[in-house]
């Protein structure tokens, strides 16, 4: 349940073609330090380009940890649907896949987390994605977790 099914080396390696080729015609994705760095509220040039070319392709549904009210900033800044505070890896998934329409194993869960993007997304049956988080500046709760995780930051499945 900790293992993603795919590891890529950047979130940019994520396109509507990778995707495709995995059958999969949605997408579960996380804020803080996968789409953006943590604590911040700009997208980087690159990510906003991509979310723009992905976007066209496949719906895209936000979920965070984050505090609502910047999440709710954020969302309303990128124009995507979403909830937070989604209390991962235990809740939220299934009200995202409702919200996408599609069935878990045509879903993408895209995160820079294994205990809780990851985890979350195999919990529900969805493909998951892990990605390098954007940044090391984290919540100081998450950095002694990334140590936790680091023997799962390995897939089972493919790694581009």
């Amino acid at each position: 349940m900790l293992f993603p099914r795919a590891v890529l080396p950047s979130l940019l390696h994520l396109t509507p073609e990778w995707l495709a080729s995995r059958g999969l015609k949605g997408v579960i994705l996380d804020l803080d330090n996968t789409l953006l760095p943590y604590g911040e509220e700009a997208l980087p040039p690159e990510h906003e380009a991509w979310l723009k070319g992905l976007r066209e392709a496949v719906p895209i549904y936000l979920l965070s940890n984050a505090m609502p009210e910047r999440f709710a900033r954020l969302q309303a800044k990128l124009g995507l649907p979403g909830h937070a505070p989604a209390l991962k890896p235990w809740l939220g998934f299934r009200r995202a896949l409702r919200a996408l329409g599609l069935p878990p194993k045509e879903v993408a869960v895209v995160g820079d987390q294994v205990f809780t993007d990851i985890l979350g997304g195999n919990l529900v049956g969805a493909y998951t994605v892990l990605v390098p988080p954007l940044k090391e500046r984290e919540f100081f709760y998450t950095r002694f977790i990334r140590m936790l995780e680091t023997p799962f930051r390995r897939t089972k499945g493919e790694s581009a």
